[in-house]
């Protein structure tokens, strides 16, 4: 590989890694930056490196930019309209008692699909607190077992950022990658049962004191006292009774009871299953035409309707008008909910802006001459083409702390070798979102959200939450493999 081409692909990963963790900057900025350094470094001329960066951000928004507010507009309404709550004690019922840590992994991974990891930890852990205190122990193991169930579906399926970003950045399908990313999720969450269970009751023990007091101190209280107010109270948390409709947040608003589970559900799935009845349709139609590769394919008459349901634009609309004629009360102020919808389409800005600007990072990795050249390089050494994703994630994850940022970035540099390496999007993408699971820490901002409500610090923070988010990390390689294999 020619050294200068080197030198450019070094320059612009240090560069992100530099601004986001050394200066007032933030990722948006730090990927316009690499791509100028990138191309600069690269010989590339200075105005066709702006015309890269114009193109490469506004094609990327195209395909994704309306999805993501769709989807943060979607997870505001169950958040607000308290039927995320709803859907949580619904599995916590389903799943029975003893399985605790199961139904609240199997409740994180289903409400971070919508809802962005740290609002929607915070909706959450009062659940994990209330098991907790009925159970009287046992609580760090349902809090990472929350947290980590949140990680696997916030990182593999969309309409989720970052790998809806990584999935625009690579042309993969979309009701592929979700599909992919269930599948991955279904068989990862076992990982995160059992190391929850595993270092749980080790750390049980040195929970810090406020924490402690917090969860357990109610049902210490109702004890000594001996009266049914205290008993109430923690059947009311646990969603024992009807009486968990109160005024306290996350109740929809303007009554004192929530959606159901089963309208809380609605806004989420029948969205998915349009997009993948369309992925399905598609597949079918394009096999019996003899078109699989896609370039001459016209969809047929019957799968016409289902592309265009199930286009995610479409699908996402449908999902959030269900989510505000089905979840809110009919007295809620017109523009309370469009407040609503604002905040949410906030949420978003930035997480639109990294997208864009990974697309103006990769167009230029692409015009540059980067992208050819470090396909060239790896197809003479003998490491597997879905490694690099996965490694590049995982490096930039370690290096400045966000997932996203991570997979945007790894998306990014990969997309110029999709066909001069032979490597499927569906595995670049997985290999992606796979890799910037490794090792949260110091760094990750979610990191914090999680020891500081779970009650970890130090060195019990990292064998915790780390180690839990590292162990998932490592059990994804093996599924990587077996999906480039299928593929």
């Amino acid at each position: 590989m020619d050294l200068q081409l080197i030198l450019a692909l070094a320059a612009g990963i240090a560069t992100i890694v530099v601004i986001v963790l050394a200066t007032r900057l933030d990722a948006f900025i730090a990927l316009l930056l690499a791509a100028v350094v990138t191309g600069i470094v690269a010989g590339q001329d200075l105005l066709s490196i702006i015309d890269s960066i114009t193109t490469g951000f506004g094609d990327t928004l195209a395909s994704i930019g309306i999805v993501i507010g769709l989807g943060v507009g979607i997870g505001k309404i169950l958040e607000v309209s308290g039927a995320a709550d709803s859907l949580a004690r619904a599995f916590l019922r389903a799943f029975g008692k003893g399985r605790e840590p199961w139904a609240m992994g199997t409740v994180g991974s289903l409400v971070s699909i919508p809802v962005f990891c740290d609002s929607g930890y915070v909706i959450m852990n009062p659940l994990a607190r209330s098991i907790a205190r009925v159970k009287k122990g046992g609580y760090v193991t349902l809090a990472l077992a929350l947290g980590c169930g949140m990680t696997l579906t916030h990182h593999m399926v969309p309409p989720t950022p970052g790998p809806l970003a990584a999935t625009g950045i690579l042309g993969a399908d979309i009701g592929s990658v979700i599909l992919a990313g269930i599948v991955f999720t279904v068989i990862l969450l076992p990982v995160v049962v059992v190391y929850a269970r595993w270092i749980g009751p080790k750390l049980e023990p040195v929970l810090n004191s406020k924490v402690r007091h917090d969860v357990y101190s109610e049902v210490s209280a109702a004890s000594a006292e001996g009266t049914n107010e205290g008993s109430s109270r923690v059947s009311t948390l646990t969603g024992d009774h009807e009486h968990s409709g109160d005024s306290s947040t996350g109740s929809a608003p303007g009554t004192g009871k929530k959606p159901g589970a089963f309208l809380g559900f609605l806004p989420l799935i029948v969205p998915l299953l349009l997009i993948v009845a369309n992925t399905v349709s598609t597949a079918i139609d394009k096999n019996a035409q003899g078109e699989l590769a896609g370039d001459a394919y016209e969809p047929s008459t019957w799968v016409a309707p289902l592309a265009f349901l199930g286009n995610p634009v479409v699908a996402l609309i449908i999902g959030l008008v269900l989510a505000v004629y089905t979840l809110l009360p009919r007295v809620t102020p017109r523009n309370q909910v469009q407040s609503w919808l604002a905040d949410g389409a906030a949420s978003a800005g930035l997480i639109l802006l990294i997208t864009g600007a990974g697309g103006s990072f990769g167009l230029v990795l692409r015009e540059s001459g980067v992208g050819d050249a470090l396909a060239e390089a790896i197809a003479s050494i003998s490491l597997p083409a879905l490694l690099v994703p996965f490694l590049i994630a995982s490096l930039v994850r370690l290096a400045q702390g966000s997932g996203t940022v991570a997979m945007i970035t790894a998306a990014s540099v990969t997309a110029p070798l999709i066909a001069p390496l032979g490597l499927d999007p569906l595995v670049a993408v997985m290999a992606c979102t796979a890799g910037s699971m490794v090792f949260s820490y110091f760094n990750d901002s979610y990191f914090w959200v999680v020891t500081r409500f779970a009650g970890l610090d130090g060195i019990n923070a990292i064998k915790g939450w780390s180690g839990i988010t590292t162990a998932v990390w490592i059990c994804s390689l093996p599924l990587l493999f077996v999906l480039d294999l299928i593929v």
